[in-house]
């Protein structure tokens, strides 16, 4: 224990200060969606709703999980998101931990040909043109084999396993007899839990959120993701808003169809965010020293 001088306790409550400030720009945004889902769209409309609900109303969410549709959503997204995430670690773990061994020949040129795909891409058309070559359209694999590992990736765990597998360590096992599978899943994988989390997170939330490869290369509804359910229920109650106004003998007005758009807009958006924030916590440890070690040592 030591005395803090006046600079050191100026600068704590500088620091702390700050970091308050930084923690309450990152949680209003989150707290402000939650609050209007529940609260009476006049509220937030006129600005009377800033922070926490009023006149709480479940409509929105009502509305939503009303749709069928959503919990195939759920379903098809979470089989996307399991499949992709393990698809993704089977093929960067491997191909990350060959190209961090010295003895692995051409690894130069086989670097440089990882790092020109982060520079140039087919473009959508000639994607397009590929995946229906293959006989991938409409079917789970257009979802999951695009992008399903990509240059940083690998550059990431390579780095990775460069820093915390030791040489030593693999050249006792040969020595002992281990084979390159032995050492690469009795030894490597145990060591890499921070490097695994990481990877996994990106990548789930990147098929998490994903809706555009779903938009291009599927037609059957029973197969769409979350998104792009929520996003027709958005279209529909829109459409629905629109139509409204003209009809004849209509029960709800454009007012009451207005004000449940409302409620539905922010009610899809913690639909779709809540799974994903529910899961960083348990992964945070992992993320963060992941990402420390993986991209900022080599």
């Amino acid at each position: 224990m030591y005395k803090l001088s006046i600079s050191d306790k100026a600068f704590n409550v500088l620091n702390y200060g700050f970091l308050s400030f930084v923690l309450a720009l990152t949680f209003y945004p989150l707290i402000y969606v939650l609050s209007a889902s529940i609260s009476d769209p006049a509220a937030v409309s006129s600005g009377n709703m800033w922070l926490w609900p009023v006149d709480i109303t479940f409509e929105g969410y009502r509305k939503v999980f009303e749709n069928n549709a959503i919990w195939t959503g759920y379903r098809n997204t979470i089989f996307y998101t399991v499949l992709g995430t393990l698809l993704h670690l089977c093929i960067l773990l491997p191909c990350a931990w060959a190209l961090s061994r010295k003895e692995l020949m051409a690894k130069k040129a086989i670097l440089w040909v990882i790092l020109f795909t982060m520079l140039f891409n087919g473009g959508l058309i000639p994607t397009y043109l590929v995946i229906k070559s293959l006989g991938m359209l409409n079917t789970v694999w257009a979802i999951v084999v695009p992008n399903v590992v990509g240059a940083w990736a690998i550059l990431v765990a390579r780095a990775f396993f460069q820093q915390n597998v030791p040489d030593q360590l693999v050249e006792a096992a040969k020595i002992d007899g281990a084979s390159d599978f032995h050492i690469f899943f009795k030894m490597v994988i145990p060591l890499s839990a921070p490097i695994i989390a990481v990877m996994a997170l990106f990548h789930a939330v990147g098929l998490w959120n994903q809706y555009f490869n779903a938009l291009i290369y599927l037609t059957d509804q029973d197969m769409y993701p979350l998104q792009i359910i929520l996003r027709e229920i958005l279209i529909l109650q829109e459409v629905g808003g629109d139509s409204a106004a003209g009809a004849v003998g209509q029960t709800e007005n454009l007012l009451e169809q207005a004000k449940t758009a409302e409620l539905i807009k922010y009610a899809v958006i913690i639909v779709s965010a809540l799974p994903l924030l529910i899961v960083y916590p348990f992964l945070q440890r992992f993320f963060v020293k992941g990402v420390l070690i993986g991209s900022v040592k080599e």
